[in-house]
């Protein structure tokens, strides 16, 4: 009995030793695979997903939670096919797992990878629901969520949440707030996704508000309430409510949380204006994470402060990867790439964060072949990698590269982002590549990015460079969710394929309209030559109280300057004077080309009040004294512009060129020809080769051009030939001009102004029997000559006449007064030359044909219509012809007029007899 009891305590000592050795290597069995499956998730959050392959492959055995970690990390870095695979390994795992799955896909814009995995699933709890929810608002396809949700057996607050936030990610802030007021139950999420929506179409009143009933209703913000809050006061700009929120972080506790410290330190930081405060509130802040020390840092970047960052990094205890990767981007933005390629190599294991930020910089400063070397080095890419690469290809005008990389990313098994889509649609539409860009379209249809707003933008522009309106079309009627930048993007399309009405109506059908709208449809008007649409337009803007931008002051300078309308130009540059508008570059530049193209003396004053000048506006002077003929300015201003140390180019030459033709400067024009090349290493262009002869031909010299011309080492053009053309018809040099008459009617058939000048030349000879052959080979050819057009601005009104005209309401008394003139004219000395009329007719007819030229019309009407003494301004289509010139030299002695005309060469300035042109053009 007693051995049967010893044995019986012996046995059960060792049951409890064994078990108990089984309950400690149970425990430590777990805590293995707790601690990989924490490893995994690392790994993963720092894109290292082969070492977190490895490690879950290692473990012996794991946990749904293991799985789930390694699903996570794949679809955290863009690799949810991966992340299938396990799924269906473990036959869909948990519910967990398959809301992880549908996030993934979700992240990448594949809804219908998403959504097949969600029908799938054998059971769903609320969790999945949501999370396929959220994948069509990341997604833009709000009315599938609104189907979705309205088909739920049971919401949670979340659910709730998640559709708010599709409503207000896609600008339905009506909806939104419809949907907030029914909502059973709020939470904090539910009053930030509100503040944030109202943030995102810029009520940022509506935003603060919405915070401030949250706090009357007694809710206390936690930090991401409060950086919402924060992001509505930023964009109020106004200091004060960002004191007073500051006042709630001190009652509430917040003001010493490093997160909102932060927050603050972030809406400070990104107004430039503000930002020695900002530095100040860095200063004092007692806690600092990461975030905070990164966050200033690139805030010094932005601002051009980029030594101030710099200290701000050596002052950094920890020097964490964020700072490090903060300081790059801030360095290659500031153009010091090297130093930035210094501070990456110091990092031990950078991660690929920082890899994609030095890509980016480089791709940012053209450095292309440099951030594919270091691309082709980096230990993993994630999907951001290849994104990064592929926009900075299409960016640098490498767009065939662009699409080898996306060739070589499909290779590698993954699917393109959105952001690569977008990228390679870019880079379609730079090389007008129509067929690759359907292809793509249809990949980004596979991955379910087809509703997806930014694919849409971006295929819209597209279609719209590849002149297929059809499909732009589709895609933009198709769109769930149609944002500004969408509207603007099909308005440009319609504007790019001259298809003006329908633009307009575009135009007048969106809902909002912003900077880019107005600029749009405005230069649309001015590119189509529809001076008034452009004023009309323009003068909307201003009664919907939207104020333009400088794109716009410069296009409606432009169009004043073509129109010589200078009374509208003033009247745009006190627009420019009220908005401090009139100092900056485009502006200014655009306003000394407005004021020299109608003639007014206010351009220089503009260009010596400039601080600030740039190539383009050394250049509008040069040319603009050029066009009027004075020669010896322009050269001055060519010296002061060397003297100022800033290098000519191309354009520089040709209004030095252009402005030693119209004064006969032979010798001149040589010296700046041959310095092109000699001094600056620059290769004469057909234009410049086009002066030479234009200033060879002036001066006498016709048989010297034409030899020039066969001389060149380039083809001749057009410009060339007609240059030679012209100098003939000065020269009255018909053998030359028939040769160079023949090439121009090989090259430009359909141009009468060819024909136009060899009948000009004959007729001047009395060669009446080759005005005759001229006129028959245009019949032949349908070529229609092109009317002589004046016209002349008074009282902001344009008045237009054509020679001949009959159609202005004051045609009888403007002939009156053109016949009375002409008389007095003839008896002070006035003799009409004939030898402009182009048909053989008798001296009395030619007269007669001569008086009703257009520009002749336009000054009797200025004499008519302006008071005595009053400067005249015309401007004109065609080169004036010698007669009328003669005739307003007259004008101006006898009347004691100012008159300034612009033809389709150079101006004319005619004072008391003379012209500025000295009889030269």
């Amino acid at each position: 009995m007693a051995c049967r009891l010893l044995l019986r305590r012996c046995l059960s000592a060792a049951a409890a030793s064994a078990a108990a050795r089984f309950a400690v290597r149970h425990a430590h069995g777990e805590l293995e695979v707790s601690g990989c499956s924490a490893r995994i998730r690392d790994l993963g959050r720092l894109g290292r997903v082969g070492e977190a392959r490895e490690v879950f492959d290692a473990m012996p055995r794991r946990d749904i939670i293991a799985w789930n970690s390694m699903i996570s990390a794949y679809c955290h870095n863009g690799m949810p096919d991966a992340a299938r695979d396990l799924y269906n390994a473990i036959s869909g795992g948990n519910m967990r797992t398959g809301a992880i799955l549908l996030s993934g896909y979700g992240r990448l814009g594949r809804v219908l990878e998403a959504r097949r995995v969600f029908d799938g699933m054998l059971e769903r709890n609320t969790v999945a629901w949501n999370a396929m929810i959220s994948c069509y608002v990341q997604n833009g396809d709000i009315t599938m969520a609104r189907r979705l949700f309205d088909a739920m057996p049971s919401r949670d607050v979340s659910s709730w949440n998640s559709m708010l936030t599709g409503y207000c990610h896609s600008l339905q802030m009506v909806d939104a707030r419809n949907l907030f007021e029914k909502m059973p139950e709020r939470n904090l999420v539910s009053w930030t996704v509100m503040i944030s929506g109202y943030g995102r179409i810029e009520n940022h009143g509506k935003a603060w508000d919405i915070f401030c009933k949250m706090h009357r209703e007694g809710l206390l913000p936690d930090q991401s309430n409060f950086a919402s809050a924060l992001s509505a006061v930023k964009g109020l700009g106004n200091l004060d409510v960002l004191e007073s929120l500051r006042v709630l972080a001190l009652k509430t506790g917040f003001e010493r949380d490093v997160v909102i410290g932060t927050a603050i330190l972030n809406v400070y930081s990104r107004d430039t204006s503000v930002l020695d405060t900002a530095i100040k509130f860095f200063e004092s802040m007692i806690e600092r994470n990461e975030y905070t020390w990164s966050t200033m840092i690139a805030a010094l970047s932005h601002g051009g402060r980029i030594d101030a960052a710099i200290a701000v990094y050596e002052r950094d205890p920890v020097k964490s990867i964020a700072c490090r990767t903060a300081l790059i981007t801030g360095l290659a933005q500031c153009g010091r790439i090297d130093d930035a390629r210094i501070l990456f190599e110091q990092i031990p294991e950078p991660i690929v964060v920082s890899w994609n930020a030095l890509i980016t910089g480089y791709m940012q400063n053209g450095m292309v072949n440099e951030a594919k070397e270091l691309f082709d080095k980096m230990p993993f890419r994630n999907t951001i990698s290849w994104a990064g690469m592929i926009a900075g290809y299409a960016q640098n005008g490498r767009s065939e590269e662009a699409l080898g990389l996306l060739q070589e990313l499909h290779r590698s098994g993954m699917l393109p982002s959105l952001s690569s889509l977008t990228s390679i649609f870019f880079a379609c539409s730079n090389i007008v590549a129509l067929e690759t860009g359907t292809q793509v379209h249809s990949l980004a249809v596979k991955v379910g990015c087809q509703f997806n707003s930014f694919a849409c933008n971006a295929l819209i522009t597209m279609y719209g460079k590849c002149r297929n309106m059809e499909y732009a079309r589709q895609v933009f009627s198709r769109m769930v969710t149609k944002d500004i930048v969408s509207w603007n993007s099909f308005l440009a399309a319609l504007v790019q394929n001259d298809l003006l009405d329908e633009a307009r109506n575009t135009f007048d059908n969106m809902l909002s309209r912003d900077d880019v709208s107005w600029t749009t449809i405005i230069s649309a008007y001015a590119h189509a030559e529809q001076s008034n649409e452009a004023m009309g337009a323009f003068k909307t803007m201003f009664c919907e109280h939207e104020l333009p931008n400088s794109p716009i002051l410069t296009i409606l300078l432009g169009v004043c300057g073509s129109l010589g309308a200078s009374k509208i130009g003033q009247q745009i540059h006190t627009v420019a004077i009220k908005l401090g508008m009139d100092s900056e570059l485009i502006v200014a530049n655009a306003l000394i080309s407005m004021y020299f193209k109608c003639g007014c003396a206010d351009s220089r004053r503009i260009f010596d009040l400039m601080e600030e000048r740039d190539i383009f506006t050394w250049n509008t002077i040069i040319t603009g004294y050029a066009q009027h003929g004075l020669g010896r300015e322009a050269i001055k201003m060519y010296q002061h512009m060397e003297s100022a140390g800033v290098l000519p180019n191309e354009v520089t030459f040709v209004g030095l060129l252009n402005a030693c033709s119209h004064a006969g400067l032979v010798d001149e024009g040589w010296k700046f020809f041959k310095s092109m090349s000699q001094d600056y290493g620059l290769t004469p262009l057909p234009e410049h080769y086009a002066c030479m002869v234009d200033l060879l031909g002036r001066t006498g010299d016709v048989q010297g051009a034409e030899q020039f011309i066969y001389d060149m080492p380039i083809e001749p053009d057009t410009v060339i030939w007609s240059a030679l053309l012209g100098a003939c018809k000065i020269h009255k040099n018909a053998e030359i001009g028939k040769r160079a008459a023949e090439k121009l009617f090989r090259i430009e058939p359909s141009n009468a102004g060819n024909y136009v000048m060899l009948s000009n030349i004959y007729s001047s000879l009395g060669m009446w029997g080759e005005v005759a052959e001229v006129r028959k080979i245009m019949k032949q050819q349908g070529v229609i000559k092109e009317p002589g057009c004046s016209w002349t601005q008074i009282k902001d009104k344009m008045h237009s006449f054509v020679t001949g005209d009959k159609q202005h309401e004051q045609i009888e008394e403007i002939v009156a007064t053109l016949e009375e003139l002409y008389t007095l004219l003839k008896a002070t000395g006035y003799v009409p030359d004939t030898e402009f009329v182009l048909h053989d007719i008798d001296e009395e007819q030619k007269e007669s044909s001569l008086l009703y030229h257009s520009e002749k019309l336009a000054v009797a009407y200025c004499l008519l219509a302006t008071p005595k003494g009053m400067p005249i301004q015309i401007l004109k289509n065609l080169r004036i012809c010698g007669d009328c010139h003669t005739f307003i030299k007259f004008v101006s002695h006898v009347t004691k007029r100012q008159i300034d005309i612009r033809d389709g060469n150079r101006f004319h300035h005619f004072r008391n007899g003379s012209c500025s042109c000295e009889d030269f053009w």
